[in-house]
């Protein structure tokens, strides 16, 4: 998850999520802390929220068998698709394709954002790559700058969930 306005209400992504047999795993990315109750989260999740990469001497963590980037900023959604990795969020989206592990992008970008040709290209590129970026009519529908604050009952948790389930076996 990213430093977006809808990052606050991750729980119930993480609620439909476990209610459909998931095991949950929070990465966010280290502005994201600020926007979220990372206690909160780690109690409703069983695991700590992550941001950093783990210290050579500790436990590998399991693999991901899915990865869904909600809420998704312009800034990740660029970086994913330029295949950075100077967080440990980008660095797990950077190696997921490789890896066969689905991924899912919601984004919580204003109209502003949306409409740079930067922007634009990293979900084409990201969707040529078979990486679904939840974007456009039916979908996540960029609100006009100031106003995301306005539209976080109707941001499409379920959506996304229901995307990436269509991924995997169950």
């Amino acid at each position: 998850m990213c430093a977006a306005g809808a990052a606050g209400d991750v729980g119930r992504l993480v609620a439909l999520a476990q209610d459909d047999g998931w095991i949950v795993q929070i990465v966010a990315t280290p502005p994201a802390r600020d926007f979220i109750d990372v206690p909160a989260l780690e109690q409703q999740t069983g695991r700590p929220v992550r941001s950093q990469y783990r210290k050579p001497h500790e436990p590998r963590p399991p693999r991901a068998d899915a990865i869904i980037v909600a809420p998704a900023t312009y800034n990740t959604i660029n970086k994913f698709a330029q295949g950075l990795t100077d967080t440990y969020a980008l660095g797990l989206l950077a190696e997921a394709p490789g890896l066969d592990i689905p991924v899912v992008v919601l984004p919580f970008v204003n109209t502003a954002f949306a409409s740079r040709a930067p922007f634009r290209r990293s979900v084409e590129t990201l969707r040529a790559e078979g990486i679904p970026v939840l974007l456009g009519p039916g979908q996540f529908e960029p609100h006009p700058p100031g106003t995301g604050g306005d539209i976080l009952d109707a941001y499409p948790w379920a959506l996304a969930l229901k995307e990436i389930e269509q991924y995997l076996p169950r």
